[in-house]
């Protein structure tokens, strides 16, 4: 384990809108406030044929392939993630999210794109004087977070 101290810096409260798309919205909003760090909170709706990363197809192939499902029909969502800024400079949104729709449930990651049904709501909690960034692994493609 490694890890970083820091301190709460600014908390933003956004509200998007229908068909704003996750993680694009967030990470732009990340950039457009200089935010470098931070801690992310959804709640919302997620439209039908969202595309939920649900784990790898096979875990001993590297780089792993991603197992991809598309979400049918409009889901209840609920997610937290990490924003940090890659070796480029932007800000990646690393976020896990659960949708619900009747009876049924699927969670997964929402790299691939989860488009926003009428409501969303985000809490950006920013995290200021840390050593945290993204960097890929060669062997994965995975940009994991490094700590300094």
């Amino acid at each position: 384990m490694q890890f970083t101290e820091g301190k709460l810096g600014r908390a933003f409260v956004l509200r998007l809108h229908d068909g704003d798309r996750l993680p694009d919205v967030i990470e732009e909003f990340a950039a457009e406030k200089n935010v470098s760090t931070a801690l992310c909170f959804f709640l919302g709706g997620a439209k039908e044929n969202s595309r939920v990363v649900v784990g790898p197809k096979d875990c001993y192939n590297l780089p792993p392939e991603p197992m991809v499902t598309l979400l049918e029909g409009v889901h209840e969502a609920c997610g937290v993630g990490t924003i940090a800024k890659d070796e480029t400079g932007k800000p990646k949104l690393h976020m896990h999210t659960s949708f619900g729709r009747s009876e049924s449930t699927v969670t997964g990651c929402i790299r691939m794109g989860v488009e926003v049904w009428q409501i969303g709501e985000v809490v950006v909690l920013e995290l200021t004087g840390t050593a945290a960034y993204r960097a890929k692994d060669k062997d994965t493609g995975f940009e994991f977070l490094e700590v300094q």
